[in-house]
């Protein structure tokens, strides 16, 4: 998850700095999500094996859609104002990047996160279904041939526990890069 994550902050901050790569790749980022997973993880064992490496690729193409989308339309709807302020006072690119739109895109980019942590889990579990020799995806194959129902509710009840692990440590973020988002919170309740 992290290196989807990581491959697609910066595919955000290239498309977002060069306007010829955005018209490039941002349709071809929109077709790739219309091919389902279940599709892609066969052809990913066939060219990668049986081992971690498909696994590991269904996944960063799960996680970097949501990340890429999200921090594409946080950095696009980042104030002109503020931007044309910072441009008028001298400030380059790095600095526009860094003061204006980084800081209004961190809201979108941790929606992102989410959507990429629930991702990540089902990408792995897909994975482990069409090819792999161990893992939850193929204990669940293993005891649906079983008539184990009991332990597939256990599995899916496991993999619903570490997807909201995974976005509860997201959140846990959120609240650490962005306080100022939980203050606001608790003086409407007040």
């Amino acid at each position: 998850m992290f290196l989807g994550v990581s491959v697609g902050f910066v595919a955000a901050v290239l498309m977002d700095g060069f306007n010829v790569l955005y018209k490039a790749f941002y349709p071809l980022l929109i077709i790739t999500q219309t091919i389902p997973s279940v599709a892609i993880a066969p052809i990913l064992v066939l060219w990668f094996g049986y081992e971690m490496t498909p696994k590991i690729v269904l996944i960063v193409i799960s996680t970097f859609f949501p990340v890429t989308v999200g921090l594409l339309d946080g950095f696009r709807s980042a104030d002109k104002d503020a931007v044309g302020l910072l441009r008028s006072m001298g400030a380059n690119r790095v600095q526009i990047f860094r003061y204006i739109k980084f800081p209004s895109a961190l809201p979108q980019l941790f929606s992102g996160l989410r959507i990429a942590a629930a991702y990540s889990v089902v990408g792995a579990v897909i994975s482990e279904w069409l090819g792999g020799f161990g893992g939850l995806g193929v204990y669940m194959t293993r005891v649906k041939k079983a008539f184990a129902f009991d332990k597939m509710f256990a599995v899916i009840f496991l993999i619903s526990a570490i997807s909201l692990a995974l976005m509860a440590l997201v959140g846990f973020a959120e609240k650490k890069c962005m306080p100022y988002r939980n203050t606001n919170k608790k003086e409407k309740k007040v």
